[in-house]
């Protein structure tokens, strides 16, 4: 996400009071949607399994039949990541903590959808190694390279 880039300052008054208004021009309408969503997320108390399957219903065709292979894989591949929203996205964690998670395209209008993994996944390798990667088409080659990282993600290789 986009951390904010600048503040402006205007002067209102009315009637002897005077008031600073603050605006901030580093977030997208879509960036503060994602973010009003995890505050919801955290308030919820709907089932995560649940709240993920009607988000992922949500999506336009190409997003969705992707999220929804994903959703059926993952915990297949790693029994002990549970479904859960993040900033209105499908996830995936452990020990509450989102291990991967799949960003559709449409959510910020991109041209790919991406897959990826947060800290605690656990795919170090080295000094420097891919955490997301943008999916365009859940290919059989495509769905081998996922399990593989998802198995390692959840320490299970």
């Amino acid at each position: 996400m986009a951390t904010a880039k600048s503040t402006s300052a205007k002067s209102t008054s009315t009637k002897g009071a005077s008031t600073t208004k603050k605006s901030y021009d580093g977030f997208s309408d879509a960036e503060r949607d994602a973010m009003k969503e995890h505050a919801k997320e955290l308030k919820s108390k709907e089932d995560p399994a649940e709240a993920q399957a009607a988000k992922i219903a949500g999506m336009v065709d190409a997003d969705r039949v992707i999220a929804e292979r994903l959703n059926e894989l993952i915990p297949q591949i790693a029994p002990d990541l549970t479904p859960k929203l993040w900033y209105g996205m499908p996830g995936w964690a452990k020990d509450g903590k989102i291990v991967c998670f799949f960003q559709d395209a449409a959510k910020f209008k991109a041209r790919y959808a991406t897959f990826g993994f947060n800290p605690p996944a656990q795919l170090d390798d080295g000094d420097f190694w891919p955490t997301s990667y943008a999916l365009l088409e859940l290919t059989p080659d495509v769905e081998q390279q996922i399990v593989a990282l998802v198995k390692k993600a959840a320490g299970r290789s």
